[in-house]
């Protein structure tokens, strides 16, 4: 009589492994997750992939993208890509679209600037002071070739140096005409004036015309017409009326005629 304990030839023993070769991929954390295994095919579930891609950074989104068309669609979703682009620094929302998907590429500080409305008797060197910044970089942010380009705007986008500004904050996506690029704007004393999204800093009206001529004959040192035939000639962007004049002042300069 043998034991109830006696292993049997014909009978399969404990040290058979209980789950198929075929199947111990699925107990290899050190797999790779690619379309060539069977893994992959829990990451093309579109809710599930939405879940794993609000946890990431912009970078990683964008590496996300490249994966296949089904990571693409849900890791550029702009939902997604908002919500990542706000987490580093705590906003409360991002208000308007971007004119191109590039703008999400970065969320660095500087991208980020306060607008600040100009009052009569400021310069570029007393907002440096009031906002803890330098002059240098205002004026580069703002593509002015001098300090008098202050006279010709009503506002003046302020490099952000205090990050905690952004703390439940709500940026304004626009295209500043003057900067020549988008850029998240921050209004410490409230909110846009017009639809948010698009700042036209385009002359429109008799008295800004009339601060930009002021601002070119002082710059140009040149008359009130001259000043007025550089500006119409450049479809009223002033930096662009005092790059021609400057062109047509070295032609004038090598021909002898000035």
């Amino acid at each position: 009589m043998s034991c109830c304990c006696d292993g049997n030839d014909d009978e399969p023993t404990l040290a058979t492994p209980l789950i198929s070769s075929s199947h111990s991929l699925l107990i290899d954390s050190t797999a790779t997750i690619s379309p060539m295994n069977s893994h992959f095919a829990a990451l093309t579930c579109p809710d599930t992939l939405r879940l794993i891609f609000q946890k990431l950074s912009l970078p990683d989104l964008a590496r996300a993208c490249c994966v296949c068309k089904t990571w693409n669609a849900v890791a550029s979703d702009e939902d997604i890509v908002a919500e990542a682009f706000k987490a580093p620094w705590r906003l409360l929302d991002v208000v308007g679209k971007p004119c191109s998907r590039s703008f999400w590429r970065d969320n660095g500080i500087g991208k980020f600037a306060i607008s600040h409305r100009i009052l009569r008797g400021e310069t570029v060197a007393s907002l440096a002071v009031k906002y803890s910044s330098q002059v240098i970089d205002i004026k580069r942010l703002n593509n002015m070739m001098s300090d008098h380009g202050i006279y010709s705007r009503e506002r003046l986008l302020i490099p952000v140096s205090n990050p905690d500004i952004l703390i439940n904050g709500t940026c304004y996506i626009e295209l500043d005409t003057y900067a020549k690029r988008e850029v998240a704007v921050v209004y410490l004393d409230g909110k846009p004036e017009g639809k948010p999204g698009t700042l036209l800093n385009r002359v429109t009206s008799d008295r800004g015309k009339r601060r930009v001529i002021d601002s070119l004959k002082r710059s140009m040192q040149v008359d009130d017409g001259t000043a007025q035939y550089y500006l119409s000639i450049s479809d009223g962007d002033p930096r662009a009326a005092l790059s021609q004049f400057s062109s047509d002042l070295r032609w004038e300069r090598q021909t002898g005629l000035a």
